[in-house]
This record gives structure tokens, sequence and C-alpha cells, in this order.
């Protein structure tokens, strides 16, 4: 299979039927072999399909009651403190909303650069942002602990524009709303395609529901030239605007810690930071959304080895950045010798939070690189793998990064343990509650994706057509 043709795959993707779809695909005769697999999640109930939504939601059903026991009995009930103010939910906000953004950028970034053998990727990165962005913007009810106080952000009358938590409100708003649009434009020619298609072949009430759908969702879609035109304008010019926004709009979280007095917050390097991180660990939760959906679905003829590859280079390169910037904060504030930056980088490297720190550079850091340095690892196990680590490394820095500042003592005492370095350090300590809704937010996660899938073609079928064709045609 070249660059430039998704043919092949019709001698790989075979016809086959389940019980309980909506039509046998070996009546489609008619439909080329990418949209039949683009339009299977639709059609068709696997086996698999419900036990796995009832045990996801199962867990997040589980996440909603141990929020509401927290909001009975309080914060106190998920450890945090006076002397850990900050824990477990603010390192889950940056987590999850930094994720979201991988899928996005990494779509747009294709997109503006022509890459031909984007087309099998995209939609699947692109809903994988969506449904991402908005189950990490929800931690900010559970960190307020009061939920009816939400309000106060949409409100104006009740707005403190001096604070940053409003201001990543209303940040993440606007790229939840851009991403939306990302998602929704490329969808337009496949939903046209997709009712046309279910017109001719299905009749009944679940076809008729998605035609309905599709009809909402393509709108007056006829394919014209100029229609195209337009179309592709819109496509690009959104894919223009989420990169600044991406980079802006995490910039904008990272200025919650940053504009603190705390040691170990109080970092210009932060907003950098901030966004190779989630740019990192966003594109390893997009190998890993890349990989489930070609497993489940059988993709394997239209996502192929060489995109996982591809995929795993430039994860490499994000995780490259962030170990520079890593090693550039650690050594700068270690190296100042003041009193706080001194505690804090003791305590990290050292101290009482070495082994989540170590973790993260051994899991995130070192692996990642050896594994795609070498040839026979350089698989799509082995980019998975390297995907697995980071995601889950790399919420375990952003823990690193939240709890020790917000543990550090304000006052310290000469006559602890360890002198200056010692002092009256609080503690966090995980409880089920935080635990439980952390598990639920994951659990969203696929939840959503398989929900959305069900609805609409998991591939970009209009996209694969157009790239399908000699360059000659497309001019």
């Amino acid at each position: 299979m070249t660059d430039h043709t998704y043919h092949s795959a019709s001698s790989v993707s075979e016809p086959r039927s389940t019980p309980g779809a909506l039509v046998t695909l070996t009546e489609s005769s008619a439909m080329p072999p990418y949209m039949q697999e683009a339009m299977r999640p639709v059609l068709e109930t696997p086996r698999w399909w419900w036990p796995s939504v009832a045990v996801l939601s199962a867990i997040v059903i589980a996440g909603i009651g141990a929020w509401a026991v927290q909001v009975t009995d309080g914060l106190g009930v998920s450890g945090y403190s006076d002397k850990a103010f900050w824990a477990v939910y603010e390192a889950d906000l940056v987590a999850f909303i930094g994720v979201s953004y991988g899928g996005a950028v990494v779509s747009a970034i294709l997109r503006l650069t022509n890459a031909t053998w984007r087309a099998p990727l995209t939609r699947i990165a692109e809903a994988t942002a969506l449904v991402t962005l908005p189950v990490g913007m929800l931690f900010i009810i559970p960190h307020l602990g009061s939920p009816w106080r939400i309000w106060e952000l949409v409100w104006p009358p009740y707005w403190n524009l001096s604070s940053p938590i409003l201001w990543d409100f209303f940040a993440v708003s606007t790229y939840l709303l851009a991403t939306a649009v990302f998602f929704y434009l490329p969808l337009i020619p496949d939903a046209a395609l997709a009712r046309r298609w279910l017109g001719e072949h299905e009749t009944s009430i679940r076809a008729r529901v998605c035609r309905q759908l599709y009809t909402l969702i393509g709108g007056r879609w006829r394919g014209t030239p100029e229609q195209s035109k337009l179309l592709n304008g819109a496509i690009g010019l959104v894919a223009i605007m989420i990169i600044p926004m991406a980079v802006s709009v995490h910039s904008v979280l990272s200025f919650a810690f940053a504009s603190s007095s705390r040691p170990g917050y109080l970092e210009t390097i932060f907003p950098v930071y901030f966004v190779v991180a989630a740019l990192y660990s966003g594109v390893a939760l997009v190998v890993i959304a890349l990989a489930a959906c070609r497993r489940l679905w059988k993709l394997d003829a239209f996502i192929e080895p060489r995109h996982f590859v591809r995929l795993g280079f430039v994860m490499l390169a994000f995780g490259a950045a962030y170990l520079y910037l890593t090693f550039t904060e650690y050594l700068v504030d270690g190296y100042s010798g003041t009193v706080g930056n001194a505690a804090w980088v003791h305590q990290i490297l050292v101290g009482r939070y070495w082994i989540p720190f170590w973790f993260y550079f051994v899991a995130a850091g070192v692996f990642p690189i050896a594994i795609m340095a070498i040839r026979a690892t350089r698989t799509v196990a082995g980019v998975v793998t390297a995907a697995a680590l980071v995601v889950v490394a790399m919420w375990v820095k952003r823990l690193v990064i939240v709890i020790p500042p917000a543990t550090e003592p304000i006052v310290r005492s000469p006559l602890g343990s360890a002198g200056l370095l010692g002092g009256n350090w609080g503690t966090y300590h995980f409880t089920w509650e935080p635990v439980t809704i952390t598990l639920a937010a994951t659990a969203a996660i696929p939840l959503l994706l398989l929900i959305v899938f069900r609805f609409v073609p998991i591939l970009p079928v209009a996209e694969m057509e157009e790239l399908a064709m000699p360059e000659e045609g497309l001019r």
C-alpha cells in the first residue's frame, strides 16, 4: 500500500455479518471497502460491545457515588488538609485536559502539512480529543468541594478577573468549542454518504434514527467543487487556529500554578513545560486509541504499522523536549541554593517523592527512547507499550508537580530531622474517593468513544477517497 491509495484494502477486508447487525454487509457490493469498515461500528454490534459498555458505565457510576460521598462529608475525606491543599484533582485536571490536545494538534499538523498517510487516523484522533477535554473540565467540580459554586464561573457578577481559575475556564471552554467544530467539519461529507447509503439499504428503526442524524450533520452537502473548496478552506482555517489555541490554553492553565508565590510553583518555564507535557501525553493517548480501534474493529488494512512508527517518532520528539525542560527546571532551582527551591528539589530527587519522580523518569523518559531507538522493538506492540508507559508516567509526573509544593511548609523549623530541608512538611494520603473518581474519569473516555462510533463513521471516508485519487485528479 502506498501513501496515496487505500484500494488494496478490499482484498483484506472481506464482508462479514454479525448477529444483531443493522444490515448484512455481504449485500453492500456497491459500498467501497473503506466505507464498509468505516460504517461497521455503526451497523454491527459486536459481542464485546454491550459488556464493555456495562463495565465502563459501572465504573463511571461508582465515581459519581464517590463524588457524592465527598460532597456530603467534605474534601477532607479525599485526603486534603491545610498541609495538602492541592493534590490528585489538580493533577487530574492538568493531565486529562493535557491529553486532549494531542489528538486535535496531531490531526491539525497532519492536515496542514498535507501528510497523505493521515486519513485513517484523523477521525479517531479528533474524537479522542473531543471526548477527553470535557472529562478533564469536569475535575473543576470535585476540586471546588462545593459544586453549587460552579455557576460563579459563568455568571458575570461573580467573576473574579484576577483569578487564574476563571481564565482557565474561559480558555478551555473556547478550546472545547474549537475542538467540536474541528471534529464536525470533516464529518459533513461522510454524513451525506452514510445517509445516502442507509436510504438505499436499510429501513430499520435504528437506521432511520441514524439517517435523521446524518441529515442534521450533512445538511445540504452535495459534494460540488464549490462546496468542497469552501469546506476544505474552513477545515484548514480551524486547523491553523487549533495549534496556537492549544499552546495558549495550556499556558493559561499553568498560570494557576506559576502565579503563586510558593517554591516549586513559581516557575517562568511552566507555560512551555505544560504545553510540551500535554502534547507528549496526548500523542501517546492517540496511539493507544488507534491501537484499540484497530484491534476491536479489525482496521489492520487501513491503520498500518507505519502509522504507529511515525506517531512514535512524534511522541519521542516531544518526550526529548520534556526531558530537557525537566532537567532545566531542577538544575536552575537546585543550583540557586535558595531555601524554598532547594527544599522541594531535594524532596523530589532524593526525599519523600523520589519514587514517583524516578518512575516517571524511567517509564516516560528512558523506556520510550530505548524502544524507538532499537529497530527490533520499533513495532506496533513496542510503540503501544511506550505510549501506555508515557500516559501513566506523565500522570504520575503531574502528581510530582502538584503535591510537593502544596505540602511544603511556609514556616520551616531548623530543628527538623533534616534541618531546613526537613521542616514540617505536610503529607497527602490517597483515599478511595479520589481514586474511584479518577478511575471513573479514565473509564469515561473509552465509554464515550464507543458511543461516538456507534453513530459516526470511524474512518473519514470522503478524505480517504480524495487521497486515493491520482494527484492529477486533484488539480
